[in-house]
């Protein structure tokens, strides 16, 4: 997985965060209606023994949870793609500003493209960007700049943070804390592709994020976040036999 990188000049987020010009006299409203409703919580709440075993199966389905290079081509109804990205859409967003967008490529032309697009940049970062110590890291792993896997999945979901939104009027809108957002979104996308019963792998073409965003007719607004091929793994499909962190290795408790 590798940082997208668009020499972009990256800023602070958070309600002090100054990302587009805005005009002084501006007036300031919220984006969400001033009067806006709020309904009561509709929650059930579950015995602590359900809870629990809710908690142990969900680990273990997520546990199963693989990056995979080796897709098969055998299609799955966009249906499904529409409700991971609908579940993906139910992520916590900074003042609930959703700046998201998901861009899915089904046409076989189309991923071509992307293809050739990813693969003359990655072939430029193996060779002389990512450095020896980055490629080493790698070596076991077994990847490479070649991405057979970006036309043989029967879906590329490319995924764009909106780095600010538009008002009714035409004007800017503030995205507080997009990258967090956008990033929560991702996690909860790829618990749905695992639910679901398919694989995936994240992708962050270093580089290739301009010309993707071009390639598919995304707005200056929109930044490459995150490029990820779903479908079924393929009949001979393998994995680096890796282990997790144990989770005294991970937690810290007062």
């Amino acid at each position: 997985m590798f940082p997208v990188m668009e020499n972009n000049t990256k800023t602070p987020e958070g309600p002090s965060n100054a990302e587009s010009e805005t005009d002084e006299d501006d007036e300031f409203a919220p984006a969400l209606p001033e009067a806006l409703d709020h309904i009561s919580y509709d929650f059930v709440k579950k015995s602590v023994e359900d809870i629990r075993q809710r908690s142990e199966e969900f680990y273990q389905l997520m546990n199963a949870r693989r990056t995979v290079r080796f897709f098969s081509d055998e299609a799955v109804p966009k249906e499904i793609i529409h409700n991971i990205i609908k579940t993906a859409g139910t992520s916590p967003s900074g003042a609930h500003t959703e700046p998201w967008t998901f861009v899915i490529v089904e046409d076989k032309d189309m991923k071509a493209k992307i293809r050739d697009i990813v693969e003359s940049e990655e072939r430029i970062n193996y060779d002389k960007r990512m450095g020896k110590e980055w490629t080493t890291d790698l070596r076991p792993l077994k990847t490479s700049w070649q991405k057979e896997y970006l036309t043989t999945a029967p879906y590329l979901v490319v995924v764009f943070k909106q780095t600010y939104g538009f008002k009714e009027e035409g004007k800017r809108k503030k995205h507080y804390y997009h990258e967090m957002s956008v990033s929560l979104a991702c996690g909860i996308m790829l618990a749905a592709i695992q639910y679901c019963g398919l694989v995936t792998l994240t992708s962050t073409p270093l580089n290739a994020g301009p010309a993707l965003r071009t390639l598919l007719d995304r707005p200056g607004n929109e930044k490459l976040a995150l490029l990820l091929p779903i479908g079924y793994p393929a009949l001979d499909c393998t994995v680096p036999n890796l282990k997790r962190k144990d989770i005294e290795d991970i937690i810290v408790e007062f």
